[in-house]
């Protein structure tokens, strides 16, 4: 059992100088062609292909499977993407598009992107997701509670959707455009690994700002360390 306390005090402060810095000295390196093709072809494989607006069709999501599946027919050894994410409703269509591949289907849930809904709804819409065939769920935190630091309520509620999720990996979205500090990004990072999340991300791309690198990097620093202190990836 996760003490929370412990794990809060732990989270360690960031300096945002310092990760500006390392990030200045990052974008500057010199990659060889090979070495470059080589992790486009890997961040590629990675990919959740995505369709979240409110005028998607079961066409729509077809067309998008297709691509996922066949990025660049033209150039051999381009590999798929690793999933298609799209709302829960529509999760159903592209599962069946996908059968036979190795394409998994991602759904956004807990009422994507505000996560402004009760916990009895956001566990429905989970399971009703995974019900219809998603191998992953991506939630978004309730940011109005972090941020008032009620910090329980984060962790109690990323550990019951990931109940809800089943044998379906669970995804927890930060919203980092909404946390306004770097140290606000890590302790949110914190909280979620040790709450169960199997993925953490910046952003549901819904606001500005969306991802950028320092928040990047601040979070593959938190994955890093939950890795020595866990084993867990």
């Amino acid at each position: 059992m996760t003490d929370l306390r412990t794990m809060i005090a732990g989270s360690p402060p960031i300096d945002q100088v310092g990760v500006e810095e390392r990030i200045a000295r990052l974008s500057k390196r010199s990659i060889k062609k090979s070495s470059k093709a080589n992790a486009l072809r890997l961040a590629l494989s990675m990919v959740d292909l995505t369709t979240l607006e409110a005028k998607d069709t079961p066409g729509k999501v077809r067309q998008l499977c297709t691509k996922a599946m066949h990025p660049h027919d033209s150039f051999p050894g381009i590999p798929a993407v690793a999933a298609v994410c799209v709302y829960p409703n529509l999760v159903r269509v592209a599962k069946e598009t996908l059968a036979g591949s190795k394409v998994k289907v991602a759904a956004v849930a807990t009422a994507f992107p505000s996560g402004m809904s009760t916990r009895k709804v956001k566990l429905e819409e989970t399971k009703w997701a995974v019900n219809e065939g998603a191998d992953e769920i991506d939630m978004v935190i309730s940011r109005g509670h972090f941020l008032s630091g009620e910090y329980n309520f984060i962790f109690d509620e990323i550990a019951a959707v990931k109940e809800a999720c089943g044998a379906a990996h669970l995804k927890v979205i930060l919203e980092t455009g909404e946390l306004s500090t770097l140290d606000n990004v890590r302790l949110a990072s914190d909280i979620a690994m040790n709450a169960g999340a199997d993925f953490i991300k910046t952003s549901t791309g819904k606001i500005q700002p969306a991802a950028t690198l320092p928040v990047t990097l601040v979070m593959l620093e938190a994955i890093r360390d939950f890795y020595y202190a866990t084993g867990k990836k």
